[in-house]
């Protein structure tokens, strides 16, 4: 379904083709994390991938409760938005053989990944607020929360620590 597809006639379905659209995301991101925990050499940035890998399956949940609010199976939909964001990140982390460097490129994807369900949630709970749904829009900014916070973790990390390191590499 093209963004000025038939199919959304009305808020209510591009607000429920959104919800389908961040379900498929979150589900590609429970995939990638594995990966990015079994790459990254940082202790805490491992850790910090495993933290969110339990949130996201938390998110997931939570996803499927506004769906059953909605009425609605827990359906996604391709989001090629997130497919590329993903595949970006195999192919940087896939050139990079310095072990610094490539925990700087791993939270760097991630940073990419955050931005985007920042992005989609953020505009989620403004539709459900707009269209009524006050409960499905707490459920939803839950998560925007996490995905806050998540992004604030790796900042920290990243300015404190990992890019310094990084930087450090002689060519």
């Amino acid at each position: 379904m093209g963004l000025f597809s038939k199919d959304i006639a009305s808020m209510q379905d591009l607000y429920v083709h959104q919800l389908q659209d961040v379900y498929y995301a979150e589900q590609q991101i429970t995939k990638a994390l594995p990966k990015m925990i079994e790459k990254a050499t940082d202790t805490q940035l491992r850790q910090g991938f495993e933290q969110h890998l339990r949130e996201t399956e938390g998110q997931i949940e939570r996803l499927r409760r506004v769906f059953e609010i909605e009425g609605l199976q827990p359906k996604g939909v391709t989001c090629p938005a997130i497919d590329g964001i993903i595949k970006e990140a195999d192919e940087v982390a896939g050139e990079v053989s310095d072990k610094a460097v490539l925990d700087a490129a791993l939270t760097a994807a991630a940073q990419a990944v955050e931005h985007h369900e920042i992005s989609r949630y953020g505009t989620l709970v403004t539709w459900a607020e707009q269209l009524g749904r006050s409960e499905c829009a707490a459920i939803l900014r839950e998560t925007l929360e996490e995905e806050k916070a998540t992004d604030a973790k790796l900042t920290e990390l990243a300015t404190a620590k990992l890019n310094a390191r990084a930087g450090m590499v002689e060519a």
